[in-house]
């Protein structure tokens, strides 16, 4: 697996190359000082993980993180404990406090491994999400997600008999998600394919998407015939 450091400091880049050592089957191929030259390495090297700093010059690398419209799995490495459910939030794989422990670093990548694993095999229904909403927060199967609604800035990520309103646009979760379980049907709305109970046609050729739940979506009339396509209509 190929891995990237992003960290502003030297030689904690140089601390974690040393103890990655040990595990044969990750490679450190780049490092970073910050944000902007992790963006470039990403482009160039496409790493399998991200070893990502919290605080550093510019932009956080949290801030950073949520901007990005795709990204491998993240483990942060950060003095800071502070930030782990906002970490989480932006579904990192691990969070590990400096001074990093042997063991940690060893769980971690032992969750990376796994993680790698289970996207070979079945690329959502293995996967799971952390939501979090005011005071609410939840751990969810991304193949329950039921639907997902742009607010602004903000998603609401239907699931369930729940929902969350999540800041992240849905563009982001977009990338996300598993293209042959989900579709995007419209600028505001993405569904779970598995949850179009039926359609309704609409006059002018576009589609309204009845869930199993009974909502109903409009489906934009290009979008409409991606779905008949993708249902085999």
């Amino acid at each position: 697996m190929k891995a990237l450091l992003v960290d502003d400091e030297r030689l904690a880049r140089a601390a974690l190359k040393r103890m990655l050592k040990p595990h044969d089957d990750v490679v450190v191929v780049g490092e970073a000082a910050n944000t902007k030259e992790a963006a470039s390495q990403i482009r160039q090297l496409h790493p399998d993980v991200i070893f990502l700093d919290v605080e550093m010059p510019g932009a956080s690398g949290m801030d950073w993180l949520r901007a990005l419209p795709q990204a491998p799995p993240i483990i942060f490495t950060t003095a800071y404990p502070d930030y782990a459910v906002q970490a989480f939030e932006v579904q990192a794989l691990d969070y590990l406090v400096k001074p990093i422990a042997t063991e940690r670093l060893a769980s971690a990548l032992a969750k990376l491994r796994l993680a790698s694993s289970q996207s070979e095999t079945s690329p959502s229904a293995a996967r799971k999400i952390f939501l979090r909403d005011g005071q609410r927060s939840w751990i969810v199967a991304i193949d329950r997600i039921r639907l997902l609604e742009s607010q602004g800035n903000y998603t609401s990520v239907h699931f369930e008999s729940d929902r969350a309103l999540i800041y992240s646009s849905l563009n982001a979760l977009e990338s996300k998600l598993d293209p042959a379980l989900f579709l995007r049907v419209s600028r505001a709305h993405i569904v779970n394919l598995r949850e179009i109970a039926s359609l309704e046609k609409q006059g002018d050729g576009a589609l309204i998407a009845v869930l199993t739940e009974g909502s109903k979506i409009a489906v934009s009339r290009r979008k409409s015939r991606s779905l008949r396509k993708r249902l085999k209509l």
